[in-house]
């Protein structure tokens, strides 16, 4: 810091850059945050909200002397950039990314400046929509932020970056490269293949009248939300990270192998054995930490069944300035309860909206918020 003040440079202004960039101006006042982005609306929304001081489509000399420089763009890009910068990186810098694979940029930095403070981060949180302007100042807000530190960054660096870490209110976890590509690959990588996977067998085995299609319901929809992600940004992560990939798939298969010799052997037994230890692993989980696959924040609610009650719903919550993500009718449900299903997109306008609908006389079956 310069007399006294951060300095932090972003390059690329999406989801992920903008937020962490919204929570230093909450957390840093007088922070000077300057960032490159290739298109201008991020920036002049930045601008506009204060965000940053300064915005520009190529590096430049207002780059010199930050305190940390977060590379937000993907891997081919923050590489070509990184050239780039590094007339304007000294040694007080840290070096960070976003990306949620870690070995690639690793390898890109060792053989362009192998002697950069670099630290690979990644916050584990997220969001299904993306760009500058879903960005807000609490994405990252009890989220574990994953570090893999260079060899050529040192104990000091590693310190300083996680007390800054946590000064964003997140939660700091240093890792090796390899430690958090296999990490990553079973708790969000893997989960959104099987996601992709099992979608796609209902397509391919529905009849033609679409049964399957049309009884899907909350416990399936919830189980292959994942599925409805970014196509061009998972294809991209699985060609960064196949080697885990594979193998926790291999693994993966195994245990559906397992399954289906118990139930072809009607092994009921085995099988109540390892439902047990799933539910008892699966019920250890914290619900209040933030994960690398966004949460789901939903209610249903018991309804009368007559003209305009989805409506009336609707109305007393947008009265009040609680946004929805989907609303509607809920036709199957077997695993669920409630004939009226809201889904939102903070768990903030969740609980919001419990409290109205209470208030209102309505009877809330379940909530996650």
């Amino acid at each position: 810091m310069e007399n006294g003040r951060l300095k932090v440079g972003f390059i690329a202004l999406g989801l992920i850059g903008g937020s962490i960039a919204m929570t230093i101006r909450k957390k840093y006042p007088d922070a000077e945050i300057v960032a490159l982005n290739r298109s201008d609306a991020p920036l002049d929304s930045a601008l506009a909200d204060g965000i940053i001081q300064y915005g520009t489509h190529t590096v430049d000399d207002h780059f010199a002397n930050c305190d940390y420089i977060f590379l937000c763009a993907p891997v081919s890009t923050n590489i070509r950039y990184l050239k780039d910068l590094l007339p304007y990186i000294s040694d007080k810098t840290i070096l960070t990314d976003v990306g949620s694979v870690k070995s690639e940029i690793h390898e890109a930095i060792s053989e362009i400046a192998p002697d950069l403070h670099f630290i690979g981060g990644h916050p584990m949180a997220g969001s299904e929509k993306s760009g500058y302007e879903n960005a807000n100042d609490h994405l990252i807000e009890n989220a574990y932020f994953i570090l893999t530190p260079s060899p050529s960054a040192t104990q000091e660096d590693v310190s300083r970056y996680e007390e800054f870490v946590r000064s964003l209110d997140s939660i700091p976890l240093t890792l090796s490269p390899d430690q958090h590509d296999f990490v990553t690959a079973a708790i969000s990588h893997l989960p959104h293949m099987i996601a992709y996977a099992l979608v796609d067998m209902v397509r391919e085995t529905d009849s033609p009248e679409q049964y399957m299609r049309s009884i899907a319901a909350g416990g399936f929809k919830d189980i292959t939300r994942i599925a409805s992600s970014d196509p061009t940004m998972w294809e991209q992560i699985c060609m960064a990270n196949p080697e885990y990939i594979i193998k926790l798939m291999d693994i993966y298969q195994k245990k559906l192998t397992g399954l289906r010799e118990m139930i072809a052997g009607r092994e009921g037994e085995k099988l109540m054995d390892l439902f047990d230890r799933a539910k008892q692993y699966r019920n250890s989980l914290s619900d209040t930490n933030v994960g690398a696959i966004p949460r789901i924040y939903d209610l249903h609610c018991d309804i009368i069944d007559e003209a305009g009650a989805i409506a009336t719903i609707a109305t007393i919550l947008s009265t009040h300035s609680v946004s929805l993500r989907n609303i509607g009718i809920v036709h199957n449900r077997t695993y669920e309860e409630g004939a009226l299903h809201i889904e939102f997109y903070e768990g903030e306008a969740c609980s919001k909206a419990v409290n109205l609908l209470k208030k209102h006389g309505y009877r809330i079956l379940d909530s996650r918020s």
